[in-house]
């Protein structure tokens, strides 16, 4: 299997990359997807709720619904990345507001 990567364009010089890395938590309810930023790995979450409530369309299961709606999350990730919406762990939270 060949992983790609691809990269997006970001309006303050970092250069952001989404891996096709991804996982998800049963015990938190909380899918995960890699983005790299100037060569460093940022966690971006999102929570199942989350993704209930933005693409009530694509069904139950959230990795599925990461996978189908993935150019979407990674927008909002990317937005969060460039304005530096970090949390104390240096990961980013998408929340509802931000998709």
């Amino acid at each position: 299997m060949r992983l790609t990567r691809r990269q997006t364009a970001a309006s303050n010089g970092n250069d952001i990359f989404f891996p096709l890395l991804e996982c998800w938590n049963p015990m938190t309810e909380v899918a995960t997807i890699a983005a790299e930023v100037n060569s460093k790995r940022v966690l971006c979450r999102i929570s199942t709720e989350v993704l209930q409530h933005r693409f009530p369309e694509s069904g139950n299961e959230p990795m599925v619904v990461v996978a189908q709606n993935r150019a979407v999350i990674q927008a909002a990730a990317r937005r969060l990345i460039e304005s530096e919406a970090y949390e104390e762990d240096g990961s980013i939270v998408i929340r509802l507001t931000d998709i």
